[in-house]
């Protein structure tokens, strides 16, 4: 019986980890993205030119191209750590292994995303910025529906919350 239910635990953690890359491209942390992850270019009201429309779409499509193959080594771990924790006896050594890669890749993951939204607001005019800014007073840029569910800049506190790619 034990047998049973420890494989049962597997399969169940096996579909959880194979449907996080699909659920990625809905959006990440906590399924809140909505394919929005800054789009400034889907923001209504900012009146953007054919070509600053054109700028930001490549920028944003550029961004996800790169950083994708780290959003889904940052599921793969968070698969990783949850199957360690189901362990009869769990490794001290191998959690904290993989959950500092976690951080690492959260990081870079960050940096990558605030090198994005500055780049993004260098192709906007100072009136448009400040409408952005505007929309996001008080509430941080995150990565979340947004406006409306738009997709756009996130209304939650900064990166969104939880752990693992749905706090990343």
């Amino acid at each position: 019986m034990k047998k049973l239910m420890a494989v049962m635990a597997v399969i169940a953690i096996a579909a959880v980890v194979t449907s996080s890359p699909a659920e990625a491209r809905r959006g990440w942390w906590n399924g809140q993205q909505g394919g929005g992850y800054y789009d400034v270019a889907a923001m209504s009201g900012l009146n953007l030119s054919a070509e600053q429309t054109v700028k930001l779409t490549s920028l944003r499509e550029s961004h996800l191209r790169e950083v994708k193959p780290m959003q889904d080594h940052m599921y793969s771990k968070a698969g990783e750590l949850r199957l360690l924790w189901l362990q009869q006896t769990p490794d001290q050594a191998k959690i904290l292994a993989v959950q500092k890669e976690t951080r690492t890749l959260r990081d870079q993951l960050t940096d990558k995303q605030i090198s994005y939204r500055l780049e993004a607001n260098k192709i906007l005019t100072p009136e448009q910025l400040t409408k952005v800014q505007a929309y996001g007073a008080g509430r941080g840029y995150g990565y979340a529906k947004g406006m409306r569910g738009q997709g756009g800049m996130g209304t939650g506190p900064g990166m969104g919350q939880g752990m693992g790619m749905g706090g990343y």
